[in-house]
């Protein structure tokens, strides 16, 4: 049973609490019209450091709302609660996933993960004919949905291809060195983003970029960023060396050294998954 209906959202009722955050709480909902289930972001600005949640949100809106993917979530509508020409209240309304993060929910068997990638590959190839970098991809951000399907999630910190960011954003075990650098974001961003992603699923160890503070207000990157990372293949016999070899790579600190597009890492998906079928083992 609905608990209640949205506060200045008319027409949808919420029928219970799914989770928090980046500063926000996310509710299941039904669409009174349709009795479509939808996901509710709901953010309030109670300080102004919260400014930050609700530009978040307000980029979510736009990169979402042109998206119709099968492995991408889209988001339906929004609506502000504006007081002195400023937002302070705000409401997203989005596609409703049932499933766990992939956080929570690593495949075991190889073929089953390796298709986890193809799909996520998939998903980010449209994304970025869609003009937009995802720019956060990690675990975290992968709902796999329990009718076997999964999607990505959270276009917080998503750009157009070819932007430069004011500020550092991404997520610390995941991060891109230009991202760190904030130096221009495309494909070869998320390249490394699901590199580093794909990484920590077939081995539980997080890729480590050499990042570190060199003096006060600076940041350094150390380009052999491979230093220190053992091949997954080496710490999981079961990887097989072409899909061990396609993480490492995506996973090179100078872009020019990863794959050059979604395009190219789905070929190596699609080589790696034929090798399985053909062995017949996960």
């Amino acid at each position: 049973m609905p608990t209640r209906a949205i506060p200045l959202l008319a027409g949808y009722d919420v029928v219970s609490r799914l989770g928090r955050g980046a500063g926000a709480v996310i509710s299941l909902a039904t669409e009174r019209a349709t009795g479509r289930p939808v996901a509710i972001k709901h953010v309030v600005r109670r300080v102004p450091a919260d400014d930050r949640y609700v530009a978040q949100a307000e980029n979510e809106w736009e990169v979402g709302r042109g998206l119709n993917h099968p492995y991408l979530r889209r988001c339906y509508d929004i609506a502000r609660v504006r007081r002195w020409l400023k937002t302070r209240e705000l409401f997203l309304v989005m596609e409703y996933v049932d499933g766990e993060r992939l956080e929570d929910r690593r495949p075991e068997d190889m073929a089953a993960v390796t298709a986890v990638f193809r799909q996520i590959a998939e998903g980010l190839h449209a994304l970025h004919q869609a003009g937009f970098a995802h720019a956060d991809i990690k675990p975290h951000n992968v709902l796999l949905a329990a009718n076997g399907g999964l999607k990505i999630i959270d276009y917080g910190q998503s750009c157009p291809l070819g932007y430069v960011k004011k500020n550092i954003q991404g997520t610390a075990d995941y991060i891109a060195p230009e991202q760190v650098l904030r130096r221009e974001i495309d494909q070869r961003t998320d390249v490394y983003n699901l590199g580093a992603t794909m990484y920590w699923v077939v081995t539980g160890k997080w890729f480590k970029t050499m990042i570190g503070a060199a003096a006060p207000g600076t940041t350094r990157i150390a380009l052999e960023s491979k230093r220190g990372n053992e091949p997954p293949h080496e710490l999981e016999p079961r990887v097989p060396l072409a899909l061990s070899k396609l993480i490492m790579e995506c996973c090179e600190a100078a872009r020019e050294a990863r794959p050059r597009d979604m395009g190219e890492v789905l070929s190596r998906l699609e080589v790696v998954e034929h090798l399985l079928g053909r062995r017949g083992d996960g």
